[in-house]
């Protein structure tokens, strides 16, 4: 009975070991004028992106100019700007945007929906994926959109 209790108790410390690696998480960075303390002084409070497992979380990102923090008044412009900056933040944890499983769009505009719809599809070879389009009355920084998602790194 004791050797049982003490090979159940080694094997729930080897799961619970085994449990905290794989929940560590890498943080990547916001990029570009935000990264520099364009919103506040220290910088943005959240990461750009955390891959966790095999999973990648996307932080909402609007389409300023990652350069300037200014908003383009195209909405083309925009959309290009900010599923660029999704896909370098996706390629930086060595993924790609057909990995993307989820994204939701938030769009100060819904009339801009075709608009934004054109430009997205360049960004897929495969499949596309699951996606929610809101509404909102308006953005950080008058952006048109924001944009956030959560991708899986195939095995």
């Amino acid at each position: 009975m004791m050797l049982r209790l003490m090979i159940a108790a080694g094997l729930l410390a080897f799961l619970a070991g085994a449990a905290h690696a794989q929940s560590k998480a890498t943080h990547y960075p916001v990029e570009g004028a935000l990264a520099a303390g364009a919103v506040t002084s220290a910088g943005p409070a959240f990461s750009g992106a955390v891959m966790t497992g095999n999973t990648l979380y996307v932080s909402g990102m609007t389409d300023s100019d990652p350069q300037t923090n200014q908003i383009s008044p195209d909405p083309k412009v925009a959309a290009t700007i900010v599923l660029t900056k999704i896909r370098r933040a996706i390629e930086k944890a060595g993924l790609t945007m057909d990995d993307l499983v989820w994204v939701q769009i938030f769009a100060a505009d819904l009339k801009e929906y075709a608009t934004f719809n054109e430009v997205y599809r360049t960004y897929f070879k495969g499949p596309l994926p699951a996606r929610a389009f809101l509404g909102t009355a308006n953005l950080l920084g008058n952006a048109h959109f924001e944009v956030m998602g959560i991708a899986v790194k195939q095995k």
